[in-house]
């Protein structure tokens, strides 16, 4: 039986390596081949996974088609699904805050902004219904701050998609604390999703310590950092157009020998365990007080399995600390 961690204080449990369906729909990503994708999240529900984390935004709502594509046949109940409203690309208003101007799967331009108002919040979740192909949200999580909207209006709208069956519980994404004080001064909220990996532990001061206190779950993202904590982009490593990473500061070649030189320090603890880099380095994450998953992505079947295979060992408390400490 797989181990399973509950959401907050909900009635939900997911496993601790969480799906992550960015790549998966190629937007920034150099591009996808459709069936990987597909294999890739039915090879993850194979391997014990049980929870998949998206966003509308991914692909300007095709990663979402996607995980409705290979789901379609799967029971309801054996899957979480967590997805993400609050980034319009769509909006002809144009409302919200934090505007950037950027290029779609398709390479055309588009504008995103930050955009949680009520009537936002609700036509997002509808469309997401719809992409995904079922009646319920497991997890719906507001992806940004909008700076434009007051949030006990953004909170509102998703309790009133709760009281509807709608969504079953209600998250957050890269909020600060402040944020997260004043979000549960209004309502529960389940969870929080913040970059955290081995490489950025910033949230070990703050945020890791008030979710604890509050009970609201961390789900961690980029623990691998795109890539780069797996050891496999070394310094001669080419991107495809289209891919972020190959203009993203922690890519830059000196900062990935950097990564490569301490990753050897814990390959004495991968082979300990018979495992990756990879999978040593998630389990670190899910190891980590407060968090309770770390979201993996996978472009192919391969790298499903593998990320779901750091679910089935634990690391001893001394190679905890040794991982830790070959990154300080």
């Amino acid at each position: 039986m797989m181990q399973v961690r509950q959401v907050g204080q909900t009635d939900i449990f997911i496993t601790p390596i969480i799906l992550g369906a960015w790549a998966l729909g190629g937007w920034m990503w150099g591009g996808c081949d459709e069936t990987d994708s597909i294999d890739a999240i039915r090879a993850a529900l194979d391997a014990g996974i049980n929870c998949i984390d998206t966003a509308a935004v991914y692909a300007q709502g095709y990663s979402e088609e996607l995980i409705g594509k290979a789901i379609r046949d799967i029971p309801r109940d054996r899957i979480v699904l967590a997805t993400k409203c609050g980034r319009r690309w769509d909006d002809p208003q144009q409302a919200g805050s934090g505007a950037f101007e950027t290029f779609d799967r398709n390479g055309r331009p588009i504008t995103i902004r930050s955009n949680s108002r009520p009537e936002s919040i609700k036509f997002e979740c509808e469309q997401s219904l719809r992409r995904l192909g079922t009646t319920y949200i497991d997890l719906f999580q507001i992806h940004w701050p909008d700076l434009t909207t007051p949030l006990e209006d953004s909170l509102a709208a998703m309790e009133a998609l709760r009281r509807e069956g709608k969504i079953r519980a209600v998250g957050v994404s890269n909020f600060s604390v402040e944020l997260l004080r004043q979000a549960t001064a209004i309502g529960a909220l389940a969870s929080v999703q913040p970059p955290y990996s081995l490489l950025r532990r910033d949230i070990e001061k703050d945020l890791l310590p008030f979710c604890r206190e509050n009970h609201i779950s961390v789900l961690a993202y980029s623990p691998l950092e795109r890539g780069l904590l797996t050891g496999n982009v070394g310094p001669d490593r080419q991107f495809k157009p289209g891919d972020h990473r190959s203009k993203h500061k922690l890519f830059d070649v000196e900062n990935r020998r950097k990564v490569l030189s301490a990753l050897e320090k814990i390959r004495p603890i991968a082979d300990k365990y018979h495992s990756s880099l990879a999978q040593v380095v998630l389990n670190w994450t899910i190891k980590q007080p407060g968090v309770t998953a770390a979201i993996a992505g996978a472009r192919n079947p391969q790298q499903a399995r593998y990320n779901a295979g750091a679910m089935h060992f634990e690391l001893a408390d001394a190679d905890i600390r040794q991982v830790g400490a070959a990154f300080e």
